[in-house]
């Protein structure tokens, strides 16, 4: 479990983070621009963070390695048997699930409603009484 765990976090921190910081900015460019959700804009962002997903699986399992990561000597019996199977899912949930976590910290750098505001142009109402 734990062998699959630690590549798993840094692929769903790498995946919510380009996710997260690909998603704004075409929001707040290419979404302005054609005036798309901001659902549109997140599943663009999305489409992005798994084709760069792709890319770096392989340099995330690598980097485990070389931190000392080595997969369990597994017989073919035992690495077929349903309780190999079940901790090796588990290791994978439970690390995608702290790496997407982890990978939310582009949320804390962003201003959403300023961002939003800089780009609609403004509309100033001037009250009758003035």
């Amino acid at each position: 479990m734990f062998h699959n765990c630690i590549p798993f976090i840094g692929f769903g921190f790498l995946d919510n983070a380009i996710m997260i910081a690909a998603g704004t900015q075409i929001e707040l460019s290419i979404g302005v621009t054609l005036g798309i959700s901001t659902m549109a804009a997140a599943a663009w962002g999305n489409l992005i963070s798994d084709l760069a997903g792709l890319g770096l699986a392989g340099y995330v399992e690598v980097l485990a390695t070389k931190f000392g990561m080595q997969g369990p000597e597994l017989s073919p019996k035992q690495a077929d048997m349903w309780q190999t199977r079940v901790s090796s899912h588990m290791g994978k949930a439970i690390g995608v699930s702290i790496g997407c976590i982890l990978g939310m910290f582009p949320l804390f750098f962003l201003d959403d409603d300023e961002d939003k505001e800089k780009a609609q142009p403004r509309i100033d109402t001037v009250s009758p009484s003035s």
